[in-house]
Parts: structure tokens; sequence; C-alpha cells
């Protein structure tokens, strides 16, 4: 059996990003040969990967790339399990390589965009911090002008596209984006679906019963058109100036929203309610939380 040195777990370590036992353990199976080594790991990371492929992945971050011309901007979200991993620098470099990619090809098909080489990076990753980790969409917008931010905890990213105007007035719309949460940009642009759904809302409101069919209509109205302020973008008191609307700075800058995009970490992901206590208590044998 080829002797394995210290020098051979080092290099198989700085190249694999593993652990000693672990690195050592793949070396002895390698028989001393670090491409073979290395070349099984790839093989087991898959494996590993697939194992965790089905465990809830609802943390992560969302990154952006704006355009130096600000034409266009991409986001991405990539998920983890947990906070701790999202805030990890190897799981920070991923995400970046992903988004740089997907700059890079224009591709917005997550499937596409991980064939090959990105998807073996991902395997790499959940082998060597033991998490499942996704890449769940990317998102990209185009615009005269074209802007974006992300939140300081890398958990809400919005963009706005903008036709007229500049890139700081962008900037600054999306970060209101990102606050304030918008459903739509325009109040015609709500569902028609969402506008029926809340009318069924109001009628079932206390005030509304034993009214005359006109009142409780005109009523309708009234409260239908607050509900379409409070959640149209350009309707909104903009958050840096509540005396001022989203409309009224569009329109002093000579500018026209064209577009916006708010995407935040783990929305719509159904999470798993664990019970730690009790987990910790079966792992000590216990059997009490």
């Amino acid at each position: 059996m080829a002797a394995i040195t210290a020098a051979m777990v080092k290099e198989l370590r700085d190249r694999t990003g593993l652990g000693m036992m672990e690195c050592k353990k793949a070396l002895v199976e390698a028989e001393g040969s670090v491409e073979n080594a290395i070349e099984e790991l790839r093989k087991s990371s898959g494996l590993k990967a697939a194992k965790k492929a089905g465990r809830t992945a609802a943390e992560g971050v969302a990154v952006l790339s704006v355009a130096d011309d600000n034409k266009s901007a991409t986001l991405l979200e990539v998920n983890s399990e947990t906070d701790f991993v999202a805030r990890d620098d190897n799981f920070m470099t991923f995400a970046n390589e992903v988004l740089e990619v997907a700059v890079k090809t224009g591709e917005t098909d997550v499937a596409k965009l991980m064939e090959g080489d990105l998807e073996g990076k991902r395997e790499a990753l959940v082998q060597k911090i033991g998490e499942n980790i996704t890449v769940r969409r990317i998102l990209k917008i185009e615009g005269d002008v074209v802007d974006g931010y992300v939140h300081s905890n890398s958990k809400i990213a919005s963009v706005v596209a903008l036709t007229g105007g500049n890139a700081e007035t962008a900037r600054d719309i999306a970060m209101h984006v990102a606050a304030v949460n918008p459903r739509v940009g325009k109040p015609d642009e709500m569902p028609q679906d969402e506008v029926e759904k809340e009318k069924d809302i109001i009628r079932a409101q206390p005030d509304m019963e034993g009214k005359p069919e006109e009142i409780v209509e005109k009523m309708m109205t009234g409260r239908i058109n607050k509900f379409l302020k409070e959640n149209s973008l350009v309707e909104q008191p903009f958050v840096k100036n509540p005396d001022q609307t989203v409309k009224a700075l569009l329109k002093e800058q000579g500018a026209e929203l064209a577009g916006f995009i708010r995407l935040e970490v783990g929305e719509g992901i159904e999470k798993e309610e664990v019970d730690f206590a009790a987990e910790v208590a079966a792992a000590a044998g216990t059997g009490k939380a």
C-alpha cells in the first residue's frame, strides 16, 4: 500500500476543500494518487448531492448584476438549508459564479444553465458543506435605464426599468420596491381575479350589512380604489420622501415606469417545522423534550 504523506493530504485538501480525514481516506482508497482520489470524490459528491436533494432549502441569498450601460439586470436566487451556510464564503463564491455565467450567456432557464461544469461545482459544494444547495431562479429585466438594490441581509433584491430618467432614480425606486413590496406597477395592471377577491372581502365587512345596494357599490368603489393605490408602485408614497408619490418622482425626473422585479429568498417554499428539542432529546437517548 502506498504511503500517504501529510503533503499529499494537504494538496488534496487545497484542491477539494474537504476535511483532512476524508482526504486521507480518499487517498488510501486511491493508493496514493491525488488525481484518482479527486475523480472518486467527484463521483461520490454526486451521490451525496442526490441524497440531500429531497431536503428543503428555503434559506440562501439573492444576488444581482447590473450591466455597465444600465440597460439590463439579472437577479439570481440560490438556496441553502440554513442561514449559517448562506453566509459561508464558499456558498457566496458559488452563487456569484453562477450569476456571472447567467449574465455572460443570457440564460434564464436554471436547468440549462446548470448543465455541465456548474452542476459539478454544486455537487462538490453539497459534499463539502453537507447541506442541500439549489439554484432556484434567474430573473432578467431590460430597458432604457435599469438599476437595482440588494438589501444588506441579501434576502431581498429588486430591479427597476425606466423609460427616461437616470440610474440613480431607478435604484431609489428599486429600494422602495424592496421595502414596500408593491403587487403591480400601475392600478390597471392588477389582475381582475385579485380585484374580485378584494370585492368579496369588502362585501363581507360588517359595515356593509343592511345598506342599500347603491350605497354598497359607492363604498365598494372607494375602497377598491384605495386598495389599488396601496398596492400599485406608482401610486405609493415614495419611501425616501413620503410627501410625494412614486408617480410624482418619475414625472419630476422625466421618466416612466417600464417594469420591476422583486425577489425575496424562500418566498413560496413550504418550510418544514422541526422540533429541535425533540431531536436533541432523541440524540441523547432520553426521549424527553
